[in-house]
């Protein structure tokens, strides 16, 4: 591949537009906002001139609903050898370009399974696909030489290639992706009208449950619209659940000790099912899910903080597979988590306390 046309310059065609210029693409950019479009391009992710000729491949990273229409303009004008859209739903598009009869040989549908909660090309970075899953939903008619185009834009962007149907895809971003961002945002609006009181004791839990709260909702609008069915499914199923939950627990207030008993085990059933469910969630790179120890050190809201005990845990020959931080409730100190093999646990703590740091037991 040596041209390129992303048509839609915000937080994922940005990044791939930076990905591919940074690989020696030749990238083109263009969006319904050519100031957007010149943002992008002052990043670096390519020019906003038009190209002279067809490229080798048109990504179009508009919304979901916007699709179809955006392929087929690009496809009639005959912009490029192969097409891919980047949307997070799959199945919609392709069978609206079928309605329309265009010729679906040169076109795949494909998702790149990251973002951000912030939008707009100045959240875009060329490492955001970096290790991340990357799904492309080709059919038995996609050109063999547009699916290598494909496949090559993944290796460009650092992702991994994952081979979907698309109505699949679909179901499964509902599961992990859609229906989880709604109920994330409805944790979030019991906040929002929550006594100050209550507020101040938020922790690292109800940060972790409701961070992707914080994305645009008209995005999310676009997607959800684009996806609903699948959604609503799912989301059926966890209101069944919602409601055993609220009388397991209304059970759990009885006098009768029969119906707490009742209740204890309904509460039970739903903890044990969430386990069962959270051991699946693939670990590390991807891998098979590890268990790790903690080893959690107190430090000052100062800069170098982090870097000295990354620097202080490599120096013990101990490497750190994942970190959490709590901040300190009106105090400028916090709690470094760090997640290590159990082995290294020892090693860890003697070497940081040997170097001055604090660890919480």
């Amino acid at each position: 591949m040596r041209t390129a046309l992303v048509i839609g310059t915000g937080l994922i065609g940005t990044s791939a537009a930076l990905a591919l210029t940074r690989r020696g693409v030749v990238v083109h950019l263009a969006d319904h906002d050519p100031e957007q479009a010149r943002t992008a391009a002052a990043l670096g992710a390519g020019t906003d001139e038009a190209p002279g000729g067809p490229v080798d491949l048109a990504v179009v990273a508009a919304p979901p609903a916007h699709v179809a229409d955006v392929l087929a303009d690009a496809m009639r004008r005959g912009l490029a050898r192969g097409y891919i859209d980047v949307a997070s739903v799959k199945g919609g598009p392709r069978r609206e370009l079928q309605a329309r009869g265009l010729d679906l040989a040169s076109y795949i549908g494909t998702h790149p399974m990251s973002g951000r909660e912030k939008s707009g090309p100045l959240a875009a970075g060329a490492d955001l696909f970096e290790g991340r899953p990357w799904v492309l939903t080709p059919t038995r008619d996609t050109d063999t030489e547009v699916l290598n185009l494909a496949l090559e834009l993944v290796s460009h962007c650092g992702a991994v290639p994952v081979v979907m149907d698309a109505d699949a895809h679909d179901r499964a971003v509902a599961l992990v992706s859609h229906m989880p961002h709604l109920v994330s945002s409805m944790v979030a609006a019991r906040l929002e009208h929550a006594e100050e009181a209550a507020v101040r004791l938020c922790g690292q839990g109800i940060r972790d449950v409701t961070r992707i709260a914080a994305s645009d909702p008209r995005m999310w609008i676009d997607i959800l619209s684009a996806n609903p069915g699948p959604v609503a499914d799912l989301l059926t199923e966890v209101a069944g659940d919602l409601e055993e939950t609220v009388r397991a627990l209304r059970a759990l207030q009885s006098s009768d000790e029969d119906k707490r008993r009742a209740g204890s085990t309904g509460i039970e059933d739903v903890l044990r099912r969430g386990n069962a469910g959270q051991v699946r969630v693939p670990g590390k790179h991807g891998s098979a899910p590890r268990v790790y120890e903690i080893v959690a050190v107190l430090i000052d809201d100062q800069p170098g903080q982090l870097a000295r005990i990354f620097a202080d845990a490599g120096s013990v020959g101990v490497n750190i597979e994942d970190v959490r931080i709590e901040h300190a409730t009106g105090q400028q100190t916090g709690l470094v988590q760090l997640m290590v093999e159990p082995k290294a646990v020892p090693v860890l703590t003697a070497g940081l306390r040997e170097r001055g740091w604090a660890i919480r037991q």
